[in-house]
């Protein structure tokens, strides 16, 4: 099916001083959901806007749809749809003129691609004479993916599109996307919530502006190369603390209601457990787990930061 979007050494500095993109290559399959994993200033929307042709990159190459990011800037931007981190639509118009503006700009109309937005828009279209600027977030965030689909985009970029977004509204975003995937509209979409990256097909760790790993979210977990623990206590306020302590301890981070441990092949549950008693911690709780994806993400950004 050959690749939607092509990238080849891409670059890109603020100021000579801050590295936002670091020799970037990678492609994404035409009909594929792809997703960019990574924190804030990871280089996920400096990214996204030399791919969308709103920004020029120091160095390298890119090509979305088949065409120089480039030299055929505006081809793509009538073969792409575009819905940027931050909200961006007209917030004194309302949901309906919003929509039939975008329709207009594209020469289109909303009813010629209605099959695409039905599911998304009908839960909008109650409030369809309310201003946009009034809505709640999660109807900001349908009314502007109504908007970036109107055109019936080849490639779709969305940038954190569920940042600020309730749990459901997260969860209802994302089986959208997955029913637009079955139209053959190829997605590449950024977030920071780690749980997220298990409804790509491939996805990227990116930290600093370079991909710490790409592969499938299945293949990224199954190559976790370390043994991992989960150990809580009664005194989590310090436990962290002593578990850095110990010397045996490879890595710690916080999991939710646990730290996530791994361990030289000096150290053992057993040891670790006599360790923690000694300290205090009479009732701790040391589990091995299966690693996550943010599991994967905090091990190769601390093989990164030890290059």
């Amino acid at each position: 099916m050959g690749n939607a979007i092509e990238v080849a050494h891409l670059s890109k500095a603020y100021r000579r001083q801050v590295q936002a993109l670091d020799d970037l290559s990678f492609s994404v399959e035409t009909g594929e959901l792809y997703g960019l994993i990574g924190p804030d200033g990871a280089g996920k929307t400096t990214l996204f806007r030399i791919l969308t042709t709103l920004m020029l990159a120091d160095k390298g190459e890119a090509r979305v749809a088949g065409f120089d990011v480039v030299q055929d800037y505006r081809r793509i931007r009538n073969l792409i749809g575009y819905m940027p981190g931050k909200f961006s639509l007209y917030p004194d118009l309302t949901v309906e003129e919003n929509l039939d503006f975008f329709a207009s700009v594209f020469h289109t109309t909303v009813k010629a691609n209605y099959h695409l937005i039905a599911d998304i828009y009908q839960q909008i279209e109650p409030f369809k004479h309310r201003l946009a600027g009034k809505l709640s977030g999660g109807m900001k965030q349908k009314l502007a993916l109504s908007c970036a689909l109107i055109h019936k985009p080849e490639v779709l970029f969305l940038d954190e599109p569920t940042t600020g977004v309730d749990p459901v509204s997260r969860k209802e975003f994302w089986d959208m996307l997955l029913r637009l995937k079955q139209e053959g509209i190829t997605i590449l979409v950024s977030t920071p919530y780690m749980d997220e990256a298990t409804r790509c097909d491939r996805i990227a760790l990116i930290q600093g502006g370079k991909f710490l790993g790409v592969d499938t979210p299945q293949r990224l977990v199954e190559h976790y190369p370390e043994k991992l623990w989960a150990v809580r206590s009664e005194h989590m306020h310090r436990l962290l603390a002593d578990l850095r302590a110990y010397p045996y301890i490879q890595t710690s981070f916080s999991f939710g209601e646990t730290y996530h441990v791994t361990m030289h092949t000096q150290g053992s549950p057993d040891d670790l457990q006599a360790y923690l008693s000694q300290r205090g911690h009479r009732a701790a709780r040391i589990e091995a787990i299966l690693p996550s994806v943010e599991d994967c993400f905090m091990w190769l950004s601390r093989q990164l930061s030890h290059e």
